[in-house]
This record gives C-alpha cells, sequence and structure tokens, in this order.
C-alpha cells in the first residue's frame, strides 16, 4: 500500500453524557467484544496500510491498554508499525491538541520521516468496513488534491451532527456545511480523507502559522474553491457512535442477521484484542432471544434482544430487555432493565427496577465490589 494511516481518536462528544465520563469515544464497547476503534485499525490492516498512528487525548487510558500491542491488528512488521501519539510538551509547544489539524501539526514528524506518498485520515468512533484501496484509486484518477469518503443517510436521520457534503455531477464537492442548525443535504461526511502526504504536511503548517487548527473548517471548507476535493459516496453501513441514540441503534443493529453477517462472516475480518476468558454459561432456567452474549458471562435469568459484554453475570429471575450491558456488570436477583446501557463495572443491586421510558436511559451505580 502506497499511504501511511492516521487515526483520529482523541475527541470528546458532550452527547454521550456519561458514557464519556470515564473512556473516549474511541474506546467504547461495541457489538460485544469489539471496540469502536477495532473497525478503523481492521479497515487500514485489510487494505495493507503498514504504518498506522492512532492520535489519542480525552480519557485515552482505556484506549492505549487496548492498543497495548499491535500484533491484534498484524502491524507487528519488521516495517511499519502501530504508533499511539499522545500531547507532547516540548520547547516550542505546551498545549493539548486544540483540533484535528493542530493535532496532526504537534505529530508532523511522523509525516515527514514516512516514505508513502498518500496519506489516509479516519476517525477512530465509526463502525463500517471498507477497502481504502478503492478509494485512493479513485482518488489518482480523478486528480484530486483532497477525496472526501461521504454516505447518503435515509431522510429520517438526524444529519445536523455531520458535515453536509454538495456536489456536481462530476462528484467534485461544491458545498461544505460543517455541522450546520438546519439541514440542506443528506449527504454527510464519514470522516475519512485521502491525499497526498507532501500536500496535507503543507496545508497543516499553514494552519499552524495562521493559528488554524480544525482540519474541516481551516482545511476542507476554506480550500474547497482553490483545490479539487472530490467525494467518494460509499453504500455500504456506516454509522458513527458520539451520541448515546446512536451508540445505542449500533449496537442493537448487531442483533440483525444480514449486520452479522456482513462485519463477521463476510471477508475481509474485524479484529480485536482478545482476552482469555471461558465461554458463556448458561445455567438451568435461564432464556436468551435474540441477543448477543460475549465470553465470560453467567445468565441465570431472561435476557431479550440485547447486548451483553464480557463478564456479566446476570442473577436469579433477572429480566433484561432491549438493553445494552457493559463489561464486568453484576446485575442482583429479581433486577429488571428495559431500555437502558447499564455502565461498565457497575453492581446492580438486587430487585432493582431501571427502565428509559422518554429515550434510553444510562445507568450507573457506585461500585462496592472494587471499595477499597
Amino acid at each position: 500500500m502506497r499511504a501511511v494511516g492516521i487515526i483520529l481518536a482523541g475527541g470528546n462528544s458532550h452527547r454521550m453524557k456519561e458514557l464519556s465520563n470515564k473512556r473516549a469515544i474511541s474506546a467504547m464497547p461495541v457489538a460485544g467484544s469489539y471496540r469502536a476503534i477495532d473497525f478503523a485499525l481492521s479497515n487500514m490492516t485489510n487494505s495493507s496500510v503498514q504504518k498506522v498512528a492512532v492520535l489519542t487525548q480525552y480519557n485515552s487510558r482505556s484506549l492505549h491498554e487496548h492498543l497495548s500491542s499491535s500484533k491484534w491488528w498484524n502491524f507487528g512488521r519488521k516495517q511499519g508499525g502501530l504508533f499511539v501519539f499522545t500531547p507532547t510538551i516540548t520547547a516550542d509547544n505546551n498545549a493539548w491538541y486544540r483540533g484535528t489539524a493542530d493535532a496532526i501539526y504537534q505529530n508532523l514528524d511522523f509525516l515527514k520521516k514516512s516514505h508513502e506518498p498518500y496519506v489516509i485520515i479516519a476517525s477512530g468512533d465509526c463502525v463500517y468496513k471498507m477497502d481504502y484501496n478503492k478509494v485512493l484509486e479513485y482518488h489518482i484518477e480523478k486528480k484530486a488534491d483532497i477525496t472526501v469518503v461521504c454516505k447518503e443517510m435515509p431522510p429520517t436521520e438526524d444529519v445536523t451532527r455531520f458535515g453536509l457534503i454538495r456536489m456536481n455531477e462530476d462528484s467534485r464537492i461544491e458545498e461544505f456545511d460543517e455541522k450546520p442548525m438546519v439541514s440542506t443535504s443528506n449527504t454527510v461526511s464519514t470522516g475519512i480523507y485521502v491525499l497526498r502526504r507532501r500536500q496535507l504536511i503543507e496545508l497543516v503548517e499553514r494552519c499552524a502559522q495562521e493559528d488554524r487548527y480544525d482540519f474541516v473548517r481551516d482545511i476542507l471548507i476554506r480550500y474547497k474553491n482553490l483545490k479539487r476535493i472530490y467525494g467518494y459516496k460509499i453504500n455500504d453501513y456506516w454509522s458513527n457512535i458520539a451520541t448515546v441514540e446512536s451508540y445505542f441503534k449500533t449496537n442493537m443493529d448487531f442483533l440483525k442477521p444480514e449486520v452479522r453477517d456482513y462485519f463477521f462472516r463476510q471477508y475481509p475480518d474485524v479484529y480485536s484484542k482478545v482476552d482469555d476468558l471461558p465461554p458463556a454459561k448458561y445455567n438451568p432456567g435461564s432464556v436468551v432471544k435474540n441477543s448477543l452474549v460475549s465470553s465470560g458471562c453467567i445468565i441465570n435469568g431472561r435476557v431479550e434482544n440485547s447486548v451483553l459484554f464480557k463478564t456479566v453475570f446476570v442473577g436469579e429471575n433477572c429480566v433484561i430487555k432491549n438493553s445494552i450491558i457493559m463489561n464486568d456488570v453484576y446485575l442482583g436477583d429479581n433486577t429488571y432493565i428495559e431500555n437502558c446501557i447499564v455502565e461498565s463495572r457497575d453492581t446492580i443491586r438486587a430487585n432493582s427496577h431501571h427502565v428509559g421510558e422518554d429515550g434510553i436511559k444510562i445507568v450507573v451505580e457506585k461500585n462496592e465490589r472494587y471499595v477499597l
């Protein structure tokens, strides 16, 4: 592959509410055994991108723990590798990343020391499968300066949290509106970009000189009439999990057979860090319907239309419906959970009752199992 990869995984989303209090959005658990960043990393390695940098910042401890070994995504080669960069205090800089362009600027040495002619930039909070080679071929064919991967969303989707794109008949981007108050288009930017490495260095250095920090506002929107910026449309599954509602919906999508088949049975594969856990145990009297139950779980109650992450204990006579139970949760006997997301390492006391009536309820309980 003639490209180096950059995954932007340092941002925070207030729309995730309590879920982002102790982890980065890119480290959010997805589909039982995965993290959000696994999809971007798998796409990189499946596209033969051998050298990938992950730029982290906000609440990055669990993300760093997940990325502690590159072998899970097959980056442990003699050439290339997986690099994790955090904001670094230097003689010239003592600031955190002030935006996506600034994050790249603070790690510009990585690009300058690379030899690949192209750069693929992706975000770490999206769930999708993609062959970046096809985007690169399209980029070269169009003789584009920048290629933006975009997707047409259904009319029912709230697209005002995305960058909206308008293209002409030749797919050249004419308008780019970042997170508008009112949607004027259903075509959204997926946060995946392809451009030449030398050009990216030049654009980012110019942004730094002018105290501009955002890749979208200060490069894509600012240069849309000066540079040849093209859109590459995708039709396959793509979801951004940066809100509570979209995170819940994305996990629920994995209960659909066609979505599970697309991600887990069709080539190429999605890779993740594997924990050494026993298979899920279903004790006598337990009932499980249309649910994802991960390794290490022990089920004594009833689970319907739900996603249970690793090492969840479900007590006697528990009922879980249309919910997401994160890692290492203990649910006491006779607990009722419906339309909820239960935060990881929670201890839900016996006879508890949690129902999300006006949307998705986030359950965060004080964890007495870990008090010193």
